[in-house]
């Protein structure tokens, strides 16, 4: 592929909106496209970002053959309909996170990808980050040892009423899913999929999580203490503990300003982001580089790795008894 990778955006809410933004600053894409379920917010959302075309369908954005990637932002319930539409048109897809609801619907799409030689990523934009990237470096390494402990949380305290998606399991509310998936992603990027999930969560009447905690263990003893809350403000930190050392990620770890690299006998070493930590347009330029470079998978954020994460969001979900109607007909 030469020339700007031209991109179709699906969908125009805030995730849309900022990737948009994030996307205009990379000299070599463009954003040709954009579809809603309407064409009133379509077109909204084109008349503010310059964008030439509107659709008022899906079916319309991925059918346009100016477009050479989708960037499907819709909420996550949507994710296997969207992305599933986008890949049979023919299309190079990047999915945000959560990837689907569960890894069935994750596996079917991974399949669909494979099957066609289409390129797949999930739009975990922290695992693009250069300060995660640097940190997951140093742990392989072995710059702390071996992993013993991860910690991390994501939880914000919102007013979220009975009618906000958040609260709704027809569109795969709870906190895990929305938030969880940033704790979870976090451990396994550095340690791989579980050997065991254990979890525990407070419920709302419609049956989602509101906050939710989890304890992960390997095979090798390390172990990981996750939660994920919106029904309380957490500190939002990470920490991943070795047998020689310890990383500390402050405030904001999956989209860190700086960390911490602290080793017995040594002061302390700082690594700072020199880089905007907040913008979306590291994730957008890996995906560029592999459309251009011909690879159908990104060795950042690899398929079997969401897969992995996918089985965990799964296995806590049946741990805490969370269940979404769409699945009522087949086993997760």
């Amino acid at each position: 592929m030469s020339g700007a990778v031209r991109w179709g955006v699906l969908a125009t809410g805030g995730i849309a909106e900022r990737f948009t933004t994030d996307v205009a600053s990379l000299p070599d894409a463009e954003v040709v496209a954009v579809a809603s379920r309407t064409e009133a917010s379509a077109r909204a959302f084109a008349d503010r970002f310059g964008i030439p075309r509107a659709y008022g369908d899906w079916a319309s954005l991925v059918a346009d053959e100016d477009v050479d990637v989708v960037y499907v932002a819709t909420p996550h319930h949507a994710h296997r309909a969207a992305a599933g539409l986008a890949l049979e048109a023919g299309k190079a897809v990047l999915c945000e996170k959560a990837f689907t609801l569960n890894a069935r619907e994750a596996e079917e799409l991974v399949t669909l990808a494979r099957d066609r030689g289409l390129f797949l990523m999930e739009a975990m934009w922290m695992y693009c980050n250069p300060l995660i990237r640097r940190a997951a470096e140093l742990v392989r390494d072995g710059a702390i040892g071996e992993i013993r402990t991860v910690q991390a949380d994501f939880g914000l305290a919102g007013a979220f009423g009975p009618d906000h998606r958040l609260r709704d399991p027809a569109l795969g509310g709870g906190a895990l899913l929305d938030l969880g998936v940033y704790p979870v992603s976090f451990a396994q990027l550095l340690l791989g999929e579980p050997d065991s999930v254990q979890a525990h969560a407070l419920l709302s009447p419609e049956g989602v999580d509101l906050n939710t905690g989890m304890l992960l263990g390997w095979a090798s003893g390390a172990s990981a203490l996750l939660s994920c809350s919106v029904v309380a403000d957490t500190p939002l930190t990470a920490s991943v503990t070795g047998s020689e050392g310890r990383i500390d990620f402050p405030r904001g770890f999956f989209f860190p300003e700086r960390f911490t690299l602290l080793r017995s006998g040594t002061e302390p070493e700082e690594f700072v982001n020199t880089d905007d930590p907040h913008s979306l347009r590291h994730e957008a330029a890996e995906v560029m580089r592999c459309l251009r470079a011909g690879e159908t998978e990104s060795p950042l954020v690899p398929l079997n790795g969401t897969l992995a994460v996918m089985r965990t969001l799964d296995a806590v979900r049946d741990r805490i008894g969370v269940r979404y109607p769409q699945e009522a007909l087949t086993r997760v």
